[in-house]
């Protein structure tokens, strides 16, 4: 197993204000950050020192989130429920992609894998999947909704039609409850 990034063993905190000296900067000026980040570094009396190629890294990494953040928010907000499910299927296929990607790799590499890699991609396909199952349980919401909005419009056309044609009271309360599946 590879020896951990330097940039995991800092404290959180320190990783976050990182983060958004990075953001604020608009993922620039690896170098200053750098330095910065060794004297937060220095301040906490740590003795690690990290290096501009991996904040430049984890500069990268911020950006390509933000990227995909910005990406997904975009399609999204202009799609219905019944897009948004389509959406969860093709990304559901994306990372079926990828496991696969990733089990050709681990098999050229005498099965050496990455186990950060695999959590990552387990623990996106279990929130994908929950958020697959949300999303089929409010377009089915959506679908009753509209389906009922339809009866209720359809026995309040009856109702007036019926009224029209002089039915009795009974037998109108009778037609309307059979179009909205109650019992009169």
């Amino acid at each position: 197993m590879p020896p951990p990034k330097k940039l995991d063993l800092i404290p959180v905190e320190l990783r976050q204000r990182l983060a958004a000296t990075l953001q604020e900067r608009g993922f620039a000026d690896i170098l200053e950050v750098t330095e910065e980040l060794n004297f937060w570094l220095e301040e906490q009396g740590l003795e690690i020192r990290i290096g501009k190629t991996s904040v430049g890294e984890f500069s990268k990494l911020l950006k390509d989130q933000r990227d995909a953040f910005a990406m997904a928010e975009t399609l999204l907000a202009d799609m219905d429920i019944e897009a948004e499910s389509n959406m969860h299927k093709v990304l559901m296929q994306m990372i079926a992609t990828a496991a696969f990607q990733m089990m050709q790799t681990v098999s050229e590499n005498d099965g050496q894998f990455d186990p950060k890699g695999l959590a990552a991609l387990s623990r996106m396909l279990k929130d994908l999947m929950q958020s697959a199952g949300i999303r089929e349980k409010l377009r089915k919401e959506e679908r009753e909704r509209v389906a009922q909005e339809a009866r209720e419009s359809a026995a309040t056309d009856i109702e007036a039609k019926s009224k029209q044609l002089g039915l009795t009271r009974e037998t109108v309360e009778g037609i309307k409850a059979a179009i909205l599946g109650v019992s009169a």
